[in-house]
């Protein structure tokens, strides 16, 4: 298998299943099962789903010298993720809450603490990056210096600006000038999928470009090929919570690209490891394993084919 870093965020995460959106007050409720506490945050989760693809995955990010940072550290040595490049530099771990419905829409509330301010040791990187084929930097300010060091060590870097809305957007200008890989949301976009992707090829001229698509599936596109085409969604067993999906995606895209080269039986995948993740709560619970996934892509083997049509 392959050795990817990961930069990005790790948080306490507490989900909370509601009855529906918007919510009624009310004094107290007892959703018995309906709540819980987990390391979670989009670095971790990310290193836990390559790291149960059977990645290797050297993983920075900061944590705090609290009780929480001790959970933090207890869940990456149960799940076999060096803690070696985990700097305990904060005051206060990062925290969220979700709320959940039925239907799997989700409000995400998440408290970074001071972790914006925060800027990762060089030495650190310049360590953990040797031997890597592939860097996947989250957009959180810590990771920003570490995309140019990235760049003249020769690693590729893969990111996900998530829901972005404009195509000169500051904050994260600089990940996509230096994504070769680049993932984002289409729920904030500001036209339509085709035609964003189409001007942030023009601005950035990223290699591959997926737009997650909710239930419509994902628009991949792969400048080399001129391809852009949509890949639909696949049915989950049982739809508990869409959050962490476009951290599941991710992951299993990068982990399938680094290994074989092929974006199109990546994205395949991808798609499918993104579609049994929402079967469960958590946004870092529900990852299938390398075979697991191998085994239901061969079950299935749905989706795009390689010598599809042309944008």
């Amino acid at each position: 298998m392959s050795r990817i870093l990961v930069s990005g965020l790790i948080n306490i995460e507490t989900t909370v299943q509601v009855e529906s959106f918007p919510i009624d007050y009310t004094p107290v409720r007892y959703p018995f099962f309906g709540v819980a506490s987990t390391v979670s945050g989009v670095g971790f989760n990310i290193a836990k789903a390559l790291t149960t693809l059977g990645d290797t995955v050297p993983f920075l990010s900061f944590v705090g010298r609290d009780p929480a940072g001790n959970l933090v550290r207890d869940a990456l040595n149960r799940l076999g993720i060096e803690g070696t490049f985990i700097v305990e530099g904060l005051e206060q771990t990062p925290q969220s809450v979700i709320l959940y419905d039925k239907t799997g829409r989700r409000q995400i509330n998440v408290d970074l603490k001071d972790i914006q301010e925060e800027v990762y040791p060089a030495k650190g990187f310049d360590t953990a990056i040797k031997g890597c084929s592939l860097a996947a930097l989250c957009n959180i300010n810590f990771s920003r210096p570490l995309l140019e060091r990235a760049r003249h060590a020769g690693v590729p870097i893969a990111t996900d600006v998530h829901a972005i809305s404009k195509l000169d957007d500051e904050y994260n200008r600089d990940f996509m000038d230096e994504a070769q890989v680049l993932f984002m949301s289409d729920a904030s976009l500001p036209c339509a999928p085709r035609d964003w992707v189409k001007q942030v090829l023009d601005r950035h001229g990223c290699e591959i470009i997926v737009v997650g698509l909710g239930a419509d599936g994902v628009l991949l596109s792969v400048k080399r090929d001129r391809f852009m085409e949509r890949i639909p969604a696949v049915m989950p067993r049982k739809l508990v919570n869409t959050i962490g999906a476009g951290d599941a995606l991710f992951s299993a895209f990068i982990h399938g690209y680094a290994r074989t080269g092929d974006p199109y039986e990546s994205i395949r995948k991808a798609v499918l490891f993104a579609s049994h993740k929402i079967s469960a709560a958590g946004a870092a619970d529900g990852f299938l394993d390398g075979n697991q996934l191998d085994r239901l892509y061969a079950e299935t083997n749905t989706g795009l084919r390689d010598d599809g049509p042309k944008a």
